[in-house]
């Protein structure tokens, strides 16, 4: 038998019927996956320019990037927003986790007419486009003058990751038995005593997965940070933007090898923690 003939499912398919599948999927990896890593090698030249292939490897704009404290025409300091960024991120994680987990149990213990009514509901900040959302923040911010604040930055990245901790929460409940917080409120434990102590335990691996991608999508979020962020509070991809909307700054390449990073990390960590969330 062939390299190609063997069997890759239960259901008899063979590998050389799935072979245009692996064949489509390569190359929209590498569409996708290739012009991020030229950044990389751009952010090592030693160029005033950005630069590909890099003439020179240099750390200068790796340095600028940890040491600056404030450039000139008026911008923010790289590392200001990078504390603005990384506080948001971190608030996202305790507004939208709590609230997507508690939206998450309602649904998984409400009617499949309520169910099917309130979830697209729920969901629709990833159906509407996103600037629509953040047109609309900003001109609801204006109103209580929340625009260019922490709180306004919080809320406004904690509106567009709650959808995602909501499905991630979902299908942790699905996979777990109901029947087991039935027992423990039949022995006299009240519904939040119940859901603390014994539900919230068995799903604790998708909250810390929900978590992280909370944390990912406010860190790595920028057409919301144009509407309501600037000033002392503009994130680190809003000042990304700017700075090459304004002005080409090699540093931009810098930042963004970083960023790439960082979210390759936390996604390859929260797979690995939602694999050991799933039932063997």
């Amino acid at each position: 038998m062939g390299f190609l003939d063997r069997q890759v499912s239960d259901t008899q398919i063979k590998l050389r019927s799935r072979l245009w599948l692996y064949v489509i999927s390569s190359i929209i990896l590498f569409l996708l996956i290739v012009p991020s890593l030229i950044v990389i090698p751009m952010s090592f030249s030693d160029s005033q320019y950005l630069e590909f292939p890099p003439k020179n490897l240099s750390l200068r704009w790796y340095e600028n990037y940890f040491f600056s404290w404030k450039v000139e025409n008026g911008f923010n300091d790289w590392m200001a927003a990078t504390r603005t960024s990384l506080l948001v991120a971190v608030l996202t994680i305790f507004v939208a986790t709590p609230i997507g987990t508690l939206a998450a149990y309602g649904l998984t213990n409400s009617s499949a007419r309520i169910r099917s009514i309130l979830f697209p509901v729920m969901i629709s900040p990833m159906m509407v486009p996103i600037i629509l959302v953040a047109i609309g923040l900003f001109y609801f911010y204006v109103q209580f003058n929340m625009v260019n604040s922490i709180p306004g930055l919080v809320l406004g990245h904690s509106l567009v990751a709650m959808p995602l901790v909501l499905i991630i929460v979902l299908s942790a409940l699905k996979n777990y038995d109901m029947n087991q917080e039935k027992v423990a409120r039949s022995l006299g434990a009240s519904r939040t005593r119940a859901f603390i102590e014994i539900t919230l335990p068995q799903i604790k691996f998708s909250l810390v997965s929900a978590g992280l991608i909370s944390f990912l999508t406010s860190f790595d979020e920028i057409i919301i940070s144009l509407f309501v962020a600037g000033g002392d509070n503009s994130t680190i991809t809003r000042s990304m933007f700017l700075a090459l909307r304004d002005q080409i700054d090699p540093t931009i390449a810098a930042i963004s090898t970083i960023l790439i990073i960082i979210s390759s990390g936390l996604l390859i960590l929260s797979q690995t923690i939602s694999g050991k969330a799933r039932p063997d």
